[in-house]
């Protein structure tokens, strides 16, 4: 049988390399796909959620793995950079496309200190901290920045790990005890010494993120604000767009866009941010760190959005035009964690878009995410109700529902129809060029999609 070719001739790049074969990577493959390309992937776990769209190579064949793929990338910020640079080298010896993002990108999300001096560098405002390297300097941090605070380590640890709320002087030297091993690089969470970062404690009154992608070219497309709720550390909750935002959508896409031309960015990244009060009483926003990938709280772009996080990656890795990136329809995703829902109750909620990683069960691993998008936007809290309903593990979200008709303004109100309207026009201008501090939710932000 003779199999005609499917790629046009001047289509150089038919193979991508990603980093990882977890849900992200699966993801990256299934909007490969549409668009012609296929993809290999870097994991030492055969099995993992990818190997259903490519094949995977461990870490001991990176030779044959180079030698599959034309051009690179990653769905995991903790891959080592020393990999990450070897394959950039080859795109500057012309023998492969390239590897998006640049190695500079990870180099700051795995340090902490050095992505907050990212930011005040670039005058993007965060919580006050301070490098620590020995007791002595984290009880005058603790002076300077008042307690409470939250001491981590500057590299390592996810989803609350590595860190240690201080609350009186009696915790100082047991947060000193448990992370001091970090500085020198003999801590479990890693291996390459770094000072620890003390951090102030803010009062912050919601957790939003924003997703942008940059293309080659330098375009730079941004979608939604989204509210983000969190469980025990772990994202369990996304909305978007994130209600009564329309008024800090400017500071969030100027700062992720400065952030992406900063660093030469190519490819999706998302900014996790706290809604803050300024001096006079206004809100405003705090960065608290970037994710240098797709990311968990930009899934409900798949069915949300008119091009998903996903694709627009692709298309920036394979320098293609960016797809835009306006919210279709207001959507709620949900992460399922360790335990899969009865499928069959899941899909009899109107609205409902089910998708599974294809992982075995295990507590609090992210095994699958769901969208809902009923037909009408006033169905939307009925159907997560419904859903928490049905839902094994229901990740705090039975104890606590935010309500989605509570506006910080009456322009943004869900509700009603204006806020495609106010979408579209908010979008146009950039695609062109808990009231008190949760002490463990708020420090649990490192919300790193991990494995």
């Amino acid at each position: 049988m003779t199999i005609a070719n499917a790629y046009p001739v001047t289509q150089t790049i038919r193979t991508i390399g990603i980093l990882g074969g977890g849900q992200l990577g699966m993801m990256l493959a299934q909007a490969a796909m549409p668009l012609g390309y296929q993809c290999v992937f870097l994991e030492d776990s055969a099995d993992c959620p990818a190997s259903l769209y490519g094949r995977v190579f461990s870490s001991e064949q990176l030779d044959a793995f180079i030698e599959a793929a034309d051009v690179f990338t990653l769905e995991f910020e903790n891959t080592p950079t020393a990999t990450v640079e070897q394959l950039a080298n080859l795109s500057k010896s012309g023998s492969k496309q390239g590897m998006f993002p640049p190695t500079i990108a990870l180099d700051i999300a795995q340090d902490r200190l050095k992505e907050k001096q990212m930011f005040n560098s670039l005058d993007i405002a965060t919580v006050p901290f301070i490098s620590v390297s020995s007791e002595a300097e984290l009880q005058q941090a603790c002076h300077e920045l008042g307690l409470p605070i939250v001491l981590k380590t500057s590299r390592g640890g996810y989803d609350g790990k590595g860190q240690f709320v201080i609350r009186t002087d009696r915790d100082i030297k047991a947060a000193w005890q448990e992370l001091k091993d970090a500085v020198t690089g003999k801590g479990s969470l890693t291996q390459t010494p770094a000072p620890l970062i003390a951090e102030g404690f803010i009062h912050f009154s919601r957790e939003l993120s924003i997703i942008a992608a940059r293309g080659q070219n330098g375009q730079v497309r941004c979608y939604d604000l989204v509210e983000n709720h969190h469980h025990q550390g772990i994202l369990a909750k996304t909305q978007a767009p994130a209600i009564g935002t329309s008024h800090l959508f400017k500071q969030a896409t100027d700062a992720i866009t400065n952030v992406m031309n900063h660093l030469g960015y190519v490819g999706v990244m998302a900014l996790e941010l706290f809604v803050t009060k300024n001096a006079r009483g206004n809100d405003t926003l705090l960065a608290n760190e970037i994710a240098p990938r797709v990311h968990n709280s930009g899934h409900w772009s798949i069915e949300g959005a008119v091009t998903s996080q996903f694709e627009n990656h692709i298309r920036a890795v394979v320098n293609l035009p960016l797809g835009d990136t306006d919210n279709v329809y207001p959507a709620i995703m949900i992460n399922i964690l360790g335990q899969y829902p009865d499928i069959s109750e899941v899909l009899n909620i109107d609205g409902v878009h089910y998708h599974s990683y294809h992982k075995a069960e295990r507590d609090d691993r992210k095994i699958a995410h769901i969208t809902l998008m009923p037909n009408d936007v006033a169905d939307l809290e009925p159907a997560l109700a419904k859903l928490i309903a049905v839902l094994p593990n229901k990740v705090g979200l039975d104890k606590k529902v935010t309500p989605l008709n509570n506006p910080a303004t009456a322009e943004d109100d869900l509700i009603t129809a204006k806020v495609k309207a106010d979408v579209k026009h908010k979008k146009s201008s950039v695609n062109d060029d808990n009231e008190q501090q949760n002490f463990e939710s708020a420090n649990s932000k490192a919300e790193k999609d991990k494995k």
